[in-house]
């Protein structure tokens, strides 16, 4: 899908096209509409880079029983291998 923002209002923002998507990206990670992975890719940022940009505007990590679930299984296949 390709998304088309008329120049007026781009210019409008004085961003640059990487920090209009990081600001995109931000706003669905917020609005619960992205995944931390699908907003990193977004932003073009890596998974950790966003994590800490999140961090400099004090944003929550969204991290909910599911993703603990999930993380404590790959921990147990870790500790087998």
């Amino acid at each position: 899908m390709v998304l088309e923002i008329a120049d007026q209002y781009i210019q409008n923002t004085f961003l640059a096209e990487v920090n209009l998507k990081l600001e995109f990206a931000i706003y669905l990670y917020e609005k619960d509409i992205l995944t931390l992975e699908q907003a990193s890719k977004l932003a073009e940022k890596s998974y950790l880079d966003f994590q800490k940009e999140l961090g400099d505007r004090s944003i929550s990590i969204h991290y909910d029983e599911e993703e603990l679930e999930k993380d404590l299984e790959t921990l147990k296949f870790l500790d087998q291998a």
